[in-house]
């Protein structure tokens, strides 16, 4: 395999930040590499390679289905007009400063304006070790107690609590184990609350008195943790001393609170995805399919400065010289297979997942790899890249081309098989549905799911339902057992 072989492999497996992070390595390393500006042009005005039609009345082949049938839009605007005589609403003609007035992003001259943006106004919140030894050096005067609180931040796991024993690090720093306490149980105080806790009942506990809610019933249901995750509520009634509705509020603030205040606050944001291909609906009962133009990296081969440089360049020069035309047209080449890989791969798994796209993921069909590697003459471990690390946005949402792949479960009749997800999409909406009266056992969704043409396996059903996260219908009826 050669090494462009294998790169090309590779640009096939890369998401679209990784292609970008790529191709901008390449324009930097390669002097007849250049961007493609008219990759800002509006998509009508683009050409037909980055989309396609899908027409699903018909059931036509994948070669068909990726053949595009849209024409570059014909409408531009005039050259001859006046941009003189045109009018900007908002502009100096309304009584808005001018371009030459002192006047810009970071204020004005005035002082009268906040031209802040919401970057300028991002909260940015220091390292989770840095917010608590400023805390520290707020909260104690004696150069003792600040050397036992950075003592216990470093000792500090990811989740926040104290790991060590304090009886251990008081011998270590050679200070009475009252005061470790002492300081220990200030800075549990400290923000976020429930730091420096040495289990789940004190980390708890700690956050609940910062709210002032840690009365006797509350401590009590803190006491016996051990019956809450049992669901044993007729138990911690009796304990607690409360009613159903009493205890039912007690529970929702407990799982209001967060039992890894650490963890939590060092946690980076959650980017968004941003997909690599795009679906809306089209005339005439179709699809159309195009690749995002904000993720796709456009290139061009600046032929002109070869043709300008080579024939006055030395023999070192020109050997380099044409190395660099080489990689610069393999790489145009390769983002441009890459481009229509995915598009054909696309193209024929939503052709097939149709029924999904109009009518949800009760209506999703079992599919595998081999399934479109067939359709579309390829191999399957190049379906099996090209669909890794891609999201196509879709009427019904943002989905993993991976989603769409599913292992089938055979029908009761022998008719035609169900995909695994649409059968876990209807297991979570019969207990979703479920009264507190009418908890269904897994033998009674197994009977339901008979009835409705799947053949499945009640170990099938638990495997599933425990894959949700969802607990037995014991767990369920003691939960639904008292009200909401």
């Amino acid at each position: 395999m050669t090494p462009q072989l294998r790169q090309a492999i590779q640009l096939l497996q890369y998401s679209n930040v990784e292609v970008t992070t790529f191709v901008e390595r390449e324009l930097e390393r390669n002097p007849l590499l250049e961007r493609d500006e008219v990759s800002d042009a509006p998509i009508g005005e683009r050409a037909a390679l980055d989309q396609v039609t899908l027409r699903t009345d018909t059931p036509a082949d994948a070669a068909e289905a990726v053949r595009a049938d849209r024409l570059p839009s014909e409408t531009a605007s005039p050259l001859d007009s006046v941009h003189a005589e045109d009018y900007d609403p908002g502009g100096p003609a309304d009584g808005a400063p001018s371009m030459g007035s002192f006047e810009g992003r970071g204020g004005n001259l005035s002082f009268s304006g906040d031209d802040r943006t919401i970057e300028d106004m991002a909260d940015e919140r220091p390292p989770l070790r840095d917010h608590l030894g400023e805390q520290l050096r707020l909260s104690f005067a004696e150069p003792v107690d600040r050397m036992i609180g950075a003592h216990l931040i470093a000792l500090l796991c990811p989740a926040g609590r104290l790991t060590a024993d304090p009886a251990a690090i008081a011998q270590a720093m050679g200070v009475p184990l009252a005061r470790i306490e002492a300081v220990r149980q200030l800075m549990m105080r400290f923000d976020p609350p429930g730091m420096f806790a040495r289990d789940l009942k004190e980390c708890l506990a700690a956050q609940l008195a910062d709210k002032n809610r840690l009365d006797p019933a509350m401590q009590t249901l803190l006491n016996n943790l051990e019956l809450l995750a049992r669901r044993d509520l007729r138990g911690l009634m009796s304990r607690c001393g409360v009613d159903a509705e009493d205890l039912a509020d007690m529970i929702v603030e407990i799982k209001a609170l967060d039992p890894k205040p650490g963890a939590s606050y060092d946690i980076e944001p959650v980017r968004a995805v941003i997909p690599d291909l795009l679906m809306r609906a089209a005339p005439g009962d179709s699809w159309i399919i195009e690749l995002n133009p904000d993720t796709m990296p456009r290139v061009l081969v600046n032929e002109g400065f070869h043709a300008r440089i080579a024939p006055r360049a030395n023999k070192a020069d020109r050997v380099f010289l044409a190395d660099q035309l080489a990689s610069a047209n393999w790489l145009v080449r390769s983002l441009q297979q890459r481009a229509q890989t995915i598009l054909k791969v696309a193209a024929e798994i939503m052709r097939l997942q149709d029924g999904f796209l109009r009518r949800g993921v009760a209506h999703l069909r079992p599919l595998i790899l081999r399934d479109i590697a067939t359709a579309v003459e390829m191999h399957e471990s190049t379906v099996s890249r090209v669909t890794s690390n891609k999201y196509i946005a879709t009427p019904r949402g943002i989905f993993e081309l991976k989603y769409f792949f599913t292992t089938s479960i055979s029908a009761v009749d022998g008719g035609e098989s169900h995909s695994s997800e649409a059968v876990r999409h209807r297991i979570r909406q019969l207990i979703g549905a479920e009264e507190p009266t009418g908890i269904l056992s897994d033998d009674q969704i197994v009977t339901i799911l008979r009835r409705e043409g799947v053949d499945i396996a009640r170990r099938t059903v638990a495997k599933y339902r425990e894959a949700m996260h969802i607990p037995n219908s014991v767990g369920r009826r003691r939960v639904k057992a008292v009200p909401a």
